[in-house]
């Protein structure tokens, strides 16, 4: 059925007449007759009969009002919607983990901002845990973080941004030195360079050098993953990171994975929204770019 056959009928009854809603909708009269028939004909129903010269409405024409009002209303909304996604105007408040921020959004953000440049988007690199914990308090629209900290259960609606895979990296000259991590049961004389306590893969690796009774020199904490990347290379210590954070170092050989036991351990990346969020344009825009893209990042 065509919206346009409806907006033709209302247009007839706004206007009064036939030739009124021709004039009014820039169509021919016989256009207007022919819309309208088609009209009939899907429906099963007279809408209009004349009576002397004027067409007048049908009972079942009388009835289809409500109908023809309801549909109209619901295609102005979606013409609304479409209008705020082109000029997108307000504010989103989003939280995202570093090593997601610097390396898997940089194309999304730039999308964003050229499909809504009237939005105010307020971005913060966060902690995994502070996202959630804001996400549930509503303080953030949207965080995207890794759902490895839990602790959310249905309280977040969650959309999926990758699995992806760890490495336990360092420099060509550090791996001489300590060829692997796996062998249990030792110190080994080397820093590991990571993130503060709550982070994700610092915790995962913490937990395999307790499991495994191996002991590192000292933790240098930092909260730059280009920083921490640089120290590595430059032979100050390990660093245990997405694979994805040093993918181009492997490839070029500045930077070689270390083995260990710690198997296909992946993390999983999320979108999310507290459960009750009201979903604006704005929101949904960015969603339906995570969504767009997310296919591209799973390892």
């Amino acid at each position: 059925m065509e919206i346009k056959y409806l907006q033709t009928f209302r247009t007839i009854i706004e206007e009064g007449g036939f030739s009124k809603a021709a004039e009014k909708l820039n169509y021919t009269q016989s256009t207007i007759t022919f819309q309208i028939g088609q009209l009939e004909q899907e429906l099963s129903t007279v809408l209009f009969e004349k009576i002397g010269r004027k067409m007048v409405l049908t009972k079942a024409g009388e009835h289809l009002i409500p109908y023809v009002d309801e549909i109209l209303q619901s295609v102005d909304k979606l013409r609304f919607f479409e209008d705020n996604l082109s000029q997108c105007q307000g504010d989103l408040h989003i939280g995202i983990g570093e090593t997601l921020l610097c390396y898997r959004f940089p194309s999304i953000l730039k999308e964003f901002h050229r499909q809504a440049p009237k939005a105010r988007l307020f971005l913060r690199s966060m902690n995994c845990y502070e996202i959630r914990n804001e996400l549930l308090n509503g303080t953030l629209d949207l965080g995207i973080f890794y759902e490895d900290v839990g602790g959310f259960g249905a309280g977040l609606t969650t959309y999926p941004f990758g699995s992806y895979s760890m490495a336990l990296v360092a420099s060509p000259e550090i791996k001489k030195r300590c060829p692997d991590f796996i062998t249990p049961d030792r110190v080994i004389q080397v820093p590991f360079i990571i993130n503060e306590p709550n982070c994700i893969f610092r915790q995962i690796f913490e937990q395999y050098l307790r499991e495994n009774s191996i002991i590192l020199d000292h933790t240098i904490e930092l909260w730059s993953i280009p920083t921490i990347k640089n120290l590595v290379k430059s032979d100050v210590g390990v660093s245990f990171l997405p694979a994805f954070t040093v993918q181009t170092e492997l490839e070029t050989g500045e930077l070689e994975e270390i083995p260990t036991a710690i198997g296909d351990k992946t993390i999983t990346a999320v979108c999310a929204h507290h459960k009750n969020k009201w979903i604006s344009p704005l929101m949904q825009l960015f969603l339906d770019l995570i969504k767009n893209n997310s296919c591209d990042f799973l390892q």
